[in-house]
């Protein structure tokens, strides 16, 4: 059974880090685009940080030069590097594997920035 599954988030305080990661059950990881959403209370599904099969990243304003995003094809994992966390980022964190016409969801991992 295919699966993405989200670990590592939590509770932080203002201006804190994380950095969960998503480990993938996929045969081919290396070829499969990886993107992270989040999803705030409320509001629709949000894609923010992208990495190609090539290890190019892409980013959110909202996010660009706090969060990086990477790849360890050899663990089957992305990465998702938070800095400077601020409350606004609190959120469902989904973690998302692009294929042809795959597309497959982990469960979540909800971060919360509070002091």
């Amino acid at each position: 059974q295919v699966q993405l599954v989200e670990s590592g988030g939590g509770l932080v305080q203002p201006g804190g880090s994380l950095r969960p990661p998503c480990a993938a059950s996929l045969s081919i990881f290396n070829l499969y685009a990886m993107g992270w959403y989040r999803q705030h209370t409320g509001k629709e599904r949000e894609l923010f940080a992208t990495i190609t099969s090539g290890s190019s990243t892409n980013y959110a304003e909202n996010v660009k030069g706090r969060f990086t995003i990477s790849r360890d094809n050899a663990k089957n994992t992305v990465y998702l590097q938070m800095n400077s966390l601020k409350p606004e980022d609190t959120a469902v964190y989904y973690c998302n594997a692009r294929w042809q016409s795959i597309s497959l969801w982990g469960q979540g991992t909800q971060v919360t920035v509070s002091s």
